[in-house]
């Protein structure tokens, strides 16, 4: 377990250095979150958008920003060939695992920007900021579980740039139904937590299902 622990937090403290230096991957995301809100406040201007599109036009621009930001993920070990490195010494499941917590940090830092500028650009007021919170806890942890294992399986590929959004959709779409729902209810006129415990269920049997399933295929996808 110590091993384990070691390789883990090798894996995850490498990916942070690189991006510290690098700054790519919250720069693409950044940059892609602000700019589609505030093309979205220009075209809406002041009329007042109804609740379920708020929340709709949140999760949108957070996953898509997230599939571009994280389809690096793996790309960058090949493209710097140390693939090789990580596959004679550190274990697949530690290399999973330091990438999963690396992805959920970053897109966890974006989301949290994100849904300040969210209602801060769109006026936006939100009533339960305990149940917005969690529903960005959880739908970046879905998230970033969904991704990981697909950044892996696209850096393989010739055309990695624009698969992994391609891929990640429709997986996610049980994930976005949920966040959308739980976000609804966290805004003016929503249901509170009253009506959104399904849905939190919903995202936490998610992240479970498809982290679980990612740590048992992941050895295949690493090594084959």
């Amino acid at each position: 377990m110590s091993d384990w622990l070691a390789g883990t937090w090798a894996v995850f403290r490498k990916d942070i250095e690189l991006e510290l230096r690098d700054r790519f991957g919250i720069s693409v995301l950044l940059m892609f979150v602000v700019s589609t809100l505030l093309l979205t406040m220009f075209a809406f201007g002041q009329q007042q958008i109804e609740v379920h599109v708020q929340a709709a036009l949140l999760w949108i621009v957070i996953v898509f920003a997230a599939s571009i930001g994280l389809g690096r993920a793996f790309v960058s070990e090949v493209e710097r060939g140390t693939v090789l490195l990580l596959q004679l010494h550190t274990r697949s499941s530690s290399v999973y695992a330091g990438k999963l917590l690396f992805n959920f940090l970053l897109v966890l830092s974006a989301n949290v920007l994100a849904g300040i500028a969210f209602v801060a650009l769109l006026n936006i007021e939100v009533v339960d900021i305990g149940l917005f919170a969690t529903t960005l806890l959880l739908g970046s942890l879905g998230l970033s579980g969904a991704s990981t294992l697909l950044a892996a399986i696209i850096a393989r590929t010739a055309n990695r740039g624009p698969l992994l959004p391609v891929l990640v959709f429709p997986l996610l779409i049980p994930l976005l139904l949920s966040v959308i729902s739980a976000t609804k209810n966290s805004l003016v006129g929503g249901g509170g937590w009253a009506e959104s415990g399904e849905h939190l269920v919903t995202l936490v049997s998610f992240a479970g299902v498809v982290i679980t399933a990612s740590v048992l295929l992941f050895d295949y996808v690493w090594k084959d």
